[in-house]
């Protein structure tokens, strides 16, 4: 079993859950805030993903999106998570068509790939933990109390 390293949350982060399913996005909602987490929105439709990360002034820290959103799409959702400046970190998740193992972690760490149907709690506190050491996070950890 490996060792839970225990992070004090940073509530200043910026999360998006995107998927087409209520209760996955509930599920994943329910472990980050068991994590610390709760400047979480839930969207479920890719339109509202491209609104959200391309309209808002400030970059968003975490985007945890389905990769089935994009399923019957010409689009390339690795590419825009990878090269999107207003995308700190992503994890997609339920991506089959790559035949990847259940965790793949991309160039600069980014972007996070996952065959996984749902994240699980290992998952996301892996991720949250990458997250937590970036310095961006580490600046923003200021700006909301602990």
């Amino acid at each position: 079993m490996i060792a839970r390293m225990r992070i004090r949350p940073n509530k200043a982060l910026r999360i998006l859950i995107a998927d087409e399913q209520h209760f996955y996005r509930l599920r994943i909602e329910r472990d980050l805030n068991h994590l610390g987490y709760y400047r979480i929105a839930p969207l479920h439709q890719l339109v509202q993903v491209f609104s959200a990360v391309e309209y808002d002034r400030e970059p968003l820290d975490l985007l945890i999106i389905n990769a089935s959103l994009v399923k019957g799409v010409k689009f390339d959702l690795f590419s825009f998570c990878m090269d999107n400046p207003h995308i700190r970190y992503a994890l997609i998740y339920d991506d089959q068509q790559r035949g990847v193992p259940s965790l793949l972690v991309c160039r600069q760490d980014k972007v996070l790939i996952s065959a996984l149907p749902l994240p699980d709690f290992e998952t996301l506190t892996h991720l949250m933990a990458k997250v937590e050491t970036c310095p961006v996070a580490q600046e923003r950890n200021g700006e909301v109390g602990a």
